[in-house]
């Protein structure tokens, strides 16, 4: 029979959350400021609720049921949502918060540490888990094993990366936008001639994959007014090109976000960066709206609304 949530004393829930965290009943009361007995009472209260043991002895404490362990980052996010309601009484908020992420790389290695620390201040608590924007990622957002993306989409009218393709049930919010600049060593030859459209063609391309794809929306322009890229060489990453790219003894370069300007500084490569040698009608349809996105089954997710609104405040152009 399906029971109350009225019938239950809400305060047990929290009791729950400090017995997770601690594992012994003597620690959570002395956390509670309560007597253990109090504890022990509390809990077997809850044990009677969820008609489940919750913890069994261990000598080195207590030890989680599966059902006590599945529910404690949802118990953590609920209780989150209580705090804010009351924030103006307090700024309590709940411990083992969870932070799925996946973000562009190099973007991440440039990006995450100033975010992080935000994360930590706000949660001290918080366990983050940041992945690399894959070709999978968008299915991450949408079966719930990512919280939010961040990764740039492509403007060209033919590109299947169009923020208008994307799910319906996506939901996203631009957060800057990019051009693509070209990178290439300093001693390249190619900066003893005239940077035009010809120079770009003549020499040899460092490319990459991008979510399984060779080719970009530089490629779908060039096919428009009937040129292409001599692409030598290809690569996984956008790191791994601008590695390439700053080897000195070969004549090769590549295109990767004007963002990358602030990683080539860090990485100390010895690269230059140059505009694409594009008429702006068409540079137009490279532009790359670098874009934060997530279900909208978490739009009003206490948490994710944080989170985005943290993101937004450090990173909106």
């Amino acid at each position: 029979m399906k029971k109350s949530l009225a019938r239950l004393d809400l305060n047990l829930l929290f009791t729950l959350q400090i017995l997770l965290k601690e594992q012994n009943v003597s620690k959570t009361a002395k956390k509670l400021n309560v007597t253990p007995s109090t504890v022990s009472k509390a809990l077997k209260k809850l044990r009677d609720w969820f008609d489940d043991p919750l913890f069994v002895k261990t000598p080195q404490g207590l030890r989680p049921t599966p059902l006590a362990q599945s529910i404690e980052e949802d118990l953590a996010e609920w209780l989150q949502m209580g705090s804010q309601i009351l924030e103006k009484r307090g700024d309590e908020v709940p411990n083992g918060v969870h932070f799925n992420l996946v973000m562009e790389s190099p973007l991440l290695l440039i990006m995450f540490n100033q975010l992080s620390q935000s994360i930590y201040q706000k949660y001290p608590d918080a366990k983050v888990k940041v992945q690399t924007w894959d070709y999978d990622s968008l299915e991450s957002i949408i079966c719930g094993n990512a919280d939010i993306g961040f990764s740039g989409r492509e403007s060209h009218p033919r590109s299947k990366e169009l923020l208008d393709l994307l799910p319906y049930f996506i939901d996203f919010e631009v957060l800057f936008t990019d051009l693509p600049m070209v990178y290439l060593h300093k001693d390249h030859p190619a900066l003893l001639e005239e940077w035009n459209i010809d120079t770009f063609l003549k020499y040899a391309h460092i490319n990459i994959v991008w979510e399984k794809s060779e080719s970009w929306a530089l490629d779908e322009v060039l096919m428009e007014i009937g040129l292409a890229r001599n692409v030598a060489l290809t690569m996984n990453s956008f790191e791994q090109s601008l590695f390439m790219a700053a080897q000195p003894g070969h004549n090769m370069f590549t295109t990767a976000p004007k963002y990358c300007q602030q990683y080539v500084q860090h990485m100390r490569f010895d690269l230059v960066s140059l505009p694409i040698p594009l008429d702006k009608e068409y540079l137009d349809k490279l532009l790359t709206p670098f874009t934060m996105l997530w279900h909208k089954r978490n739009g009003h997710n206490p948490k994710i609304r944080w989170l985005r609104d943290t993101i937004k405040s450090l990173y909106c152009s």
